[in-house]
């Protein structure tokens, strides 16, 4: 008896140990790998809102990804496309405009704490017109995904072949913050393109190079 509970301790710690250690290799990245990284932005902008709710396409805000190399971020020019008329929730619009109804009051403008960073950013006063006395200043967006200098990534025929985005940066219509989802590595990027060339893109056939020089010149 002595001898079998000796043997289902070991085998117990073994186990365990053997547990552990393949949680902790699961959280070990590569030098240079960012995945998991879910910077706090400076605007609290929510993907799941905009891309998930609303569906806004990615492409509306990102139309660079389809004529250059980087997708880039919007100016925030197209957030005043909608912003201009939309500056708040639609709860707390919808709420101020009972209150003056039941108050015989006239509506008061509603402007989320968010969205007050966006007009502050272009100098806008309370009317969202041009305030002469103040001087527009640049929103400081804090890149997530970046990619080594000796890589040459083009959004381009991405976009053309039809990777949708979710391909490479995972449910953003999901995400409140997002975050870097894949590893982003050589081998990340090759199996894809391998997978590609096996399976086709919506249907089509494509055939993406694994070639050194298509990515590192």
């Amino acid at each position: 008896m002595t001898g079998r509970l000796v043997t289902i301790l070991l085998v117990t710690a073994i186990a365990l140990t053997g547990s552990l250690l393949v949680a902790r290799a699961r959280s070990v990245h590569l030098p240079g790998n960012h995945q998991g990284y879910e910077p706090v932005q400076p605007i609290a902008y929510s993907h799941r809102l905009h891309a998930g709710d609303l569906q806004v396409p990615c492409l509306y805000c990102h139309s660079n990804a389809e004529r250059g190399r980087y997708a880039g971020v919007p100016p925030a020019s197209v957030c005043m496309n909608c912003h201009r008329f939309v500056t708040a929730p639609l709860g707390a619009i919808l709420a101020e405009d009972e209150a003056a109804a039941r108050e015989k009051r006239p509506r008061r403008a509603i402007v989320s704490a968010e969205l007050r960073k966006l007009y502050d950013a272009l100098a806008l006063d309370v009317a969202l017109r041009p305030d002469p006395a103040r001087t527009p200043q640049p929103i400081a967006w804090t890149r997530v995904h970046n990619l080594p200098d000796f890589v040459y990534f083009d959004h381009r025929p991405h976009v053309a072949a039809g990777v949708t985005c979710q391909t490479c940066h995972g449910p953003v219509e999901t995400m409140e913050r997002v975050r870097q989802v894949g590893d982003l590595s050589m081998g990340w990027c090759v199996n894809c393109h391998r997978d590609a060339a096996r399976d086709g893109i919506g249907g089509r056939a494509v055939q993406p190079s694994i070639d050194c020089s298509t990515c590192h010149y």
